[in-house]
């Protein structure tokens, strides 16, 4: 991975991580929203669940990783004071029972109504979507952590998503390389651009309307 690529993917992860509440019990999907994991703000606590059953996942110590004790993603992790460990029931009780404060996920496709794909490109092998259906049922608010436009310059973010759908109008904020744009009722609200980008470059890269307040800020 380029310096560049990575650079962009820690913009991303660093400004998902000023959205948590303090206390929060937080989600974080494989990929890039793993990232997110290392700029949790050090003024407040927030738990991170992983659905493979642990809630209060660290970083490992290095050298002394377990890899029994691994998120989602399969990389080893720690147990912070206060973790636990439970089974796959519990885990997906607590995502079906509505508690967690939020989940990160990445996406192929977002759309103005807050549509959500995320797990399957049609002609293409795929694992399935795993827990990404529960979690964006059942999460009360669904942030989405990806790259403006695919590897071809394509938008991700558009009118109507065109690939199969991981969930409907969950999608509550995406954060790209470029932008911080929240869903809403009346539509997608431009809040913040990154500070290398611009306002022309940002509608360029996006295949939606932007409703763009008088004042957008930088990140």
């Amino acid at each position: 991975m380029s310096d560049d690529k990575q650079l962009k993917r820690e913009r991303i992860a660093k400004r998902i991580a000023k959205e948590f509440k303090d206390n929060s019990l937080v989600n974080l999907g494989i990929g890039l929203p793993t990232l997110v994991a290392n700029f949790l703000p050090a003024d407040k606590t927030i738990f991170l669940h992983s659905e493979n059953g642990f809630t209060g996942l660290g970083p490992a110590e290095p050298g002394k990783e377990d890899m029994a004790v691994v998120n989602a993603g399969g990389a080893p992790v720690g147990i912070v004071p206060g973790g636990a460990f439970f089974d796959s029931a519990m885990s997906f009780s607590i995502i079906r029972g509505g508690h967690l404060d939020a989940t990160v996920l990445g996406a192929l496709e977002v759309d103005e109504e807050g549509n959500l794909a995320n797990y399957k490109i049609p002609g293409k092998m795929v694992p399935g979507m795993g827990g990404a259906m529960d979690l964006v049922a059942g999460a009360k608010e669904v942030i989405v952590a990806m790259e403006h436009v695919n590897k071809n310059g394509a938008h991700k973010i558009l009118k109507r998503c065109a690939l199969p759908l991981t969930g409907k109008k969950v999608v509550s904020l995406i954060v790209t390389d470029m932008a911080v744009i929240r869903v809403t009722g009346k539509g997608l609200v431009l809040e913040e651009i990154a500070e290398d980008t611009t306002l022309d470059a940002v509608h360029a890269a996006t295949g939606a309307e932007l409703i763009v307040p008088e004042n957008v800020g930088k990140f």
